[in-house]
């Protein structure tokens, strides 16, 4: 592996930042770090760029254990949350200034800041100061200045979370493209899943100094291993008794449940590609309906029970009362410390999501 962290513990006073985190990176993945804030992901950070120093443990990189080599020395490429551009140097010196730390002469320092402004999208800007750039290109010009040393490793601390939103949904798509091209092993440091969802190849998901899980985006939204995880990772709703729903009679009264809105369908009794499942549903009332962009965020109560559904904008229109058949096909149960999904006992060899 390209980059490891072994045991790794840190504590400040008597709160655990890290407790026992170890993982291990392959050389070109770009993988998020996500948690909520206080969660320990950017200590992680620190400690692997050598800004903070572990109490236990090891970090390692090609191999080699790098505990006491300073942060100066790793070869590591930072781009911090606020972008942290010396206000007084034009784009071109911002780029320039670790080159010129690495004694680089003149012409080999111009001819790597030009491929850099180049690669960026910024040709023309070169002698601007980082006051006069917007959000979206002092961030641009942050990431440029981290690569152009070459760094064995790039570390970006919430990147995106100091610009507008719709800047950062554009930035979000150029980084992931840019560190393709770049071909640098990269972490960043992120609260939002989406963002860790859209952007990362592999996703670290940090709880109160522990390491929940890791894997691609995909596994750890199909497959959460923990109880944090299924409730953190997408939209929930957790429940404490499934009692009037058929299908889940074997899920103890009192057991947390946690029901994302794909787990739910909700239909009409004329609706024929559904008809056969009526028998697995319970009847419902339409309760409040959001438009989402792409989809309807639909809240139905089931008996005393509220659950979520997103409907596509390309089926039949619904409205608030409605009465609709909801069928709850899948679950996550936590049960001692995991996190189990369980299928609706009735619908056997149906595959909801494949109709």
């Amino acid at each position: 592996m390209y980059v490891e962290m072994k045991g790794i513990c840190k504590k400040f006073g008597n709160y655990e930042a890290a407790k026992n985190i170890s993982f291990d990176i392959e050389k070109g993945k770009l993988v998020a770090l996500l948690g909520p804030s206080g969660s320990g992901k950017t200590t992680i950070l620190r400690i692997l760029a050598g800004l903070e120093t572990q109490d236990e443990g090891d970090v390692i990189i090609e191999g080699k254990v790098i505990n006491d080599i300073p942060a100066s020395k790793r070869g590591i490429g930072f781009v911090f949350q606020n972008y942290a551009l010396f206000r007084y140097m034009t784009v071109y010196d911002n780029i320039a200034f670790g080159l010129k730390v690495q004694k680089m002469s003149k012409e080999k320092v111009h001819e790597r800041v030009m491929e850099m402004i180049s690669l960026i999208g910024l040709c023309g800007l070169e002698k601007r100061y980082p006051d006069q750039l917007s959000g979206g290109q002092r961030q641009r010009v942050a990431f440029a200045r981290a690569i152009a040393p070459n760094p064995q490793l790039l570390l970006l601390d919430e990147p995106f979370a100091a610009i507008d939103a719709k800047v950062r949904k554009e930035l979000r798509s150029w980084l992931k493209e840019m560190i393709r091209k770049v071909g640098i092993t990269s972490i960043f440091v992120t609260h939002d899943q989406e963002e860790a969802v859209e952007v990362a190849d592999d996703i670290i998901i940090i709880n109160e100094g522990n390491l929940e899980q890791m894997g691609t985006p995909s596994e750890i939204y199909k497959h959460p291993e923990t109880p944090f995880v299924a409730n953190f990772i997408g939209t929930s709703i957790v429940l404490s008794d499934l009692s009037g729903f058929k299908g889940f009679e074997e899920i103890e009264k009192g057991k947390k449940v946690i029901v994302r809105p794909e787990f739910v369908e909700a239909f009409k009794s004329d609706n024929k590609k559904f008809h056969d499942l009526i028998p697995a549903a319970e009847e419902g009332v339409i309760e409040k309906i959001e438009f989402r962009g792409s989809y309807l965020e639909v809240t139905l109560k089931v008996g005393d029970v509220r659950l979520v559904t997103n409907r596509s904008l390309e089926r039949r229109s619904i409205s608030v009362g409605e009465k609709m058949y909801v069928l709850l096909h899948r679950i996550y149960v936590f049960d001692e410390g995991t996190a189990q999904r369980y299928k609706n006992s009735l619908l056997k060899d149906v595959d909801i999501e494949l109709m």
